[in-house]
C-alpha cells in the first residue's frame, strides 16, 4: 500500500476511534507532546496504559472474588483505573468508571461483578483498536511517510 493510502487509512481509522466515543480530546493532547525528540511518546504512555490496566483488572477481579468484599479497596482500583483511562484518552473505559464506583458505595457484589465485565470488554477493546492503530503508524513511517495529525 502507497504512503498517501495508509495515511488516508490512519485518518480514517482515527476519526472512528474518536466518533464511537473510544478517544476522547485527551488522546489528541497527548499526540501533541510526541516530537522528533521522543517520537514514540504515546506508544510509551499508553503501554504504560495496559500495564497498569491489567494489574488493576486483576486486582479489581481478586478483590471481588473474596468471600467478604472490601468495598474501598475495590473503589480505589475503580478510582485508580477512571484516572489512568482518562489520562490517555480512553473514554470508554473511564465511563465505565462512574457507574461502578456508584455500586461499590451500595456495596452491591454482583452489581460490581457487571460492572467489571463491561470495563473489561471495553478495555479489550480499546485496547486492541490502539494496537492496530499503532501498527497502522508503524507501517506509514516504514513506508517513508509521516504520520498525519488530525485537525
Amino acid at each position: 500500500m502507497e504512503v498517501g493510502q495508509l495515511q488516508r487509512s490512519f485518518i480514517e481509522y482515527m476519526s472512528s476511534l474518536f466518533n464511537e466515543g473510544f478517544l476522547d480530546a485527551q488522546f489528541s493532547q497527548l499526540q501533541q507532546l510526541q516530537d522528533e525528540s521522543n517520537p514514540d511518546f504515546v506508544v510509551e504512555v499508553v503501554s504504560l496504559f495496559f500495564e497498569d490496566s491489567e494489574r488493576l483488572l486483576n486486582d479489581l477481579t481478586m478483590a471481588l472474588d473474596q468471600p467478604n468484599v472490601d468495598f474501598k479497596q475495590v473503589d480505589a482500583h475503580v478510582h485508580q483505573l477512571k484516572g489512568s483511562s482518562s489520562s490517555v484518552g480512553a473514554q470508554r473505559v473511564k465511563n465505565c468508571c462512574v457507574p461502578f464506583r456508584s455500586v461499590c458505595e451500595e456495596k452491591n457484589t454482583e452489581a460490581c461483578l457487571r460492572c467489571l465485565q463491561q470495563i473489561k470488554q471495553e478495555y479489550l477493546l480499546v485496547k486492541n483498536k490502539l494496537q492496530t492503530l499503532f501498527e497502522l503508524e508503524q507501517q506509514i513511517v516504514a513506508a517513508g511517510g509521516a504520520i498525519p495529525m488530525m485537525q
